[in-house]
């Protein structure tokens, strides 16, 4: 799936051209997970719920690629013989 990029750098038009271009997405995505054969409401429920749960993460958590891999956390250990990790 691609996304086009903004036209413009003024705030509003962003903002609609934003809004434009994830409605086409989700249009796109609702009659895929209808043919799934999930219903527009049900899906549609869940699509917000998704929203608010990555809006949520990124209020917390702006730039996610700044964090430290875990390989680099300290304390990591393997667990012989599987390839688990634990702590």
């Amino acid at each position: 799936m691609t996304f086009p990029p903004p036209k413009s750098e003024a705030p509003v038009q962003r903002f609609e051209q934003a809004t434009a271009a994830a409605r086409d997405a989700l249009e796109k995505l609702v009659a895929a997970a209808n043919e799934a054969g999930w219903g527009t409401e049900e899906i549609s429920v869940a699509l917000l719920k998704a929203a608010q749960f990555l809006n949520d993460a990124n209020k917390k958590d702006p730039d996610p690629a700044d964090d430290p891999v875990i390989s680099d956390a300290p304390g990591k250990r393997e667990q012989i013989g599987h390839g688990e990790l634990f702590d």
